[in-house]
Order: C-alpha cells, then sequence, then structure tokens
C-alpha cells in the first residue's frame, strides 16, 4: 500500500496558508461534512455549509460533529445549493467549491450556465492526482470523469488545464505524455493522430509551460526501461508526471485500476472555471479528501497570484 508521502508533501504544502474560503455544496451526509470539517480543522478550507439547514445539522449529529462557528447558508435543496454556492463565488465570498452529497451534474450545471455561472475561456476538466506505490512522483491524470469523447480542441484546454496544475503543485518539471495504445502514428487510431497534433501545438506554443510527447503507451509513458526497449528517446517517455488519456472511459479504467489493484490514493479537481472545484466519492479515504481540499487551496494561491500579477 502507499505510504501516503506524495499527499503528505501536499499537505505540508498548505500548512503556511491561510484556508481557502470553500463553498460546501449540499453536505448533507455524513461522509460530505466529515470531509468538509476535517478539512476544516487541518486549516486547509474555510467551510461555507450550503444547502437545507437541518438536513446538514442532522448529518453534522450522526457524525458527532460541533457545527458551532461554521457558516451555513440555508437553503431549500440540493439544485438550490448548488446555485448558492455560485453565486457566493461570483460574490467574492468563495474562492473553492466542494462538492457535497449531490450529483455531479447537478453542481456542473449550475457551473458551466452561460449566465451567472463560472465559464471561463478554458473546457473544464478534471484531473487525478494520484499517489502510486513504487512511482517515484505524483501523476496527474485527465480528463477521467468529465469530458466524454474530447476533441482535438478539448485536449488541448485538457492538457494546458493540467500543465497549470503541475505548477500550481510546484513539480519541478511538467513532463506530459499523451497516451494512445501505441507509440507510432497510425492513421486508423485517432489518438495517435490528435497525440502528434497536441505536441505540434507545444512546438507552436499554442500549450505552454511542460514538455510533451506522444503519443505513447502508458508502458513506455512511465518504464525508462520499457522506453528503452522501444528505442524511444525523449525527455518524457518513462518519466512522465503528466498521463493524458484518450478519452474518459481509459481515463476512468487507468486511474481506478492504479487505486483498487496498485493501492493507489487518488485526490480529485476539477479545473477550467473560474474557481476550483473539488470532486469527492464516498468512496474515497479519508487522506485522499484532504489531498483534494490541499490541491484546491493551492491552485486558488496560484489563481490570486496570477491576479495580482496581472493588476500590477
Amino acid at each position: 500500500m502507499s505510504n501516503h508521502s506524495k499527499y503528505e508533501l501536499l499537505l505540508d504544502a498548505c500548512k503556511a496558508l491561510p484556508p481557502t474560503p470553500t463553498a460546501v455544496v449540499h453536505p448533507c451526509d455524513r461522509a460530505a461534512i466529515e470531509g468538509a470539517i476535517g478539512a476544516a480543522r487541518l486549516g486547509l478550507i474555510s467551510p461555507i455549509l450550503v444547502g437545507p439547514q437541518q438536513r446538514i445539522r442532522d448529518a453534522a449529529a450522526q457524525a458527532d460533529i460541533d457545527l458551532a462557528g461554521y457558516t451555513i447558508v440555508d437553503v431549500a435543496h440540493s439544485h438550490a445549493a448548488a446555485e448558492k454556492a455560485v453565486e457566493l463565488v461570483l460574490q467574492g465570498r468563495a474562492e473553492a467549491l466542494m462538492k457535497g452529497s449531490l450529483h455531479t451534474d447537478e453542481l456542473m450545471g449550475a457551473v458551466v450556465r452561460r449566465e451567472n455561472g463560472l465559464r471561463t475561456s478554458r473546457r473544464i476538466s478534471h484531473c487525478f492526482i494520484m499517489d502510486v506505490p513504487g512511482y517515484d512522483q505524483a501523476l496527474i491524470i485527465s480528463d477521467a470523469a468529465v469530458n466524454i469523447q474530447p476533441t482535438l480542441e478539448d485536449k488541448k484546454h485538457i492538457v494546458q488545464n493540467a500543465i497549470d496544475l503541475a505548477h500550481a503543485l510546484a513539480f519541478p518539471e511538467v513532463r506530459v505524455a499523451i497516451l494512445s495504445a501505441t507509440e507510432t502514428v497510425n492513421p486508423k487510431v485517432l489518438s495517435t493522430v490528435e497525440a502528434a497534433a497536441l505536441c505540434k501545438m507545444a512546438d507552436r506554443k499554442q500549450i505552454t509551460g511542460g514538455i510533451l510527447d506522444g503519443p505513447l503507451a502508458l508502458d513506455n509513458a512511465i518504464s525508462l526501461e520499457a522506453a528503452a526497449i522501444k528505442q524511444i528517446d525523449s525527455p518524457v517517455a518513462g518519466r512522465a508526471n503528466v498521463l493524458i488519456v484518450p478519452d474518459m472511459e481509459a481515463g476512468n479504467m487507468l486511474a481506478k485500476s492504479l487505486s483498487f489493484l496498485a493501492g493507489a490514493d487518488a485526490a480529485g479537481i476539477v479545473l477550467g472555471a473560474r474557481v476550483p472545484i473539488i470532486l469527492t466519492s464516498r468512496a474515497d479515504s479519508e487522506l485522499s479528501r484532504l489531498a483534494s481540499c490541499a490541491v484546491a487551496a493551492l491552485v486558488a494561491l496560484a489563481r490570486r497570484t496570477a491576479l495580482s500579477k496581472a493588476v500590477s
């Protein structure tokens, strides 16, 4: 099993930061309220609990949590909670969103509304930040949760979002592998053609901040031995720390295989909106939930820093 060292580094990086004001959307079951308050106790977030007040208090009572001192915004139901949480971001009261006990589609529907939503010029995408036993660095995998069959234009945004995340997490060098089933370009396999196009986009500075290579099969993306056998001479092959998958099905299977067969931990974050969005699952470990909040705090810090530079 993982020794969690990479996540502990994430949590350590947040110790000197102020808690990130976070709208927690519909935290109406035990897992959701425990995740939010646990992150608050570690100083990762300053939660604003948005949902039906009595249901939130009932969930807290079930978890033996005292909500004294925490802000509750009372709304009638989960749909209203998603809308109110987005409103809190637009008002500047929240710098992150955290999913509680509502469907992801319901939360994201409020986020991506064209009017009074949180859209930016970027495509919204999801990243897993994985602590994999035996791999010497954290792995970012995208997109395994939001974009079902992304187009080439979508993948350009997915790659840039992942690179920006890696910088927010202080990766010393961002090495991006564009995955397919093979490391050669085959016109019959669309993902190989798109991988080559993405690498050329990076050459032309349409994608910036990372070193790209692809197509690469998974083995020669993360194994130096496999890359050497295939005679792939690349600064990415065998050393990738960002894996871009062809579609959501491939990404979901890859992430869950690492979690359930290799004992990896998986933190999750949605990027491309005005603020980071923490997506957690009831199957997530407590450490994974806390790591997701730590990632959001570091992304929020990077966003504040970028806005400050833009203003000055």
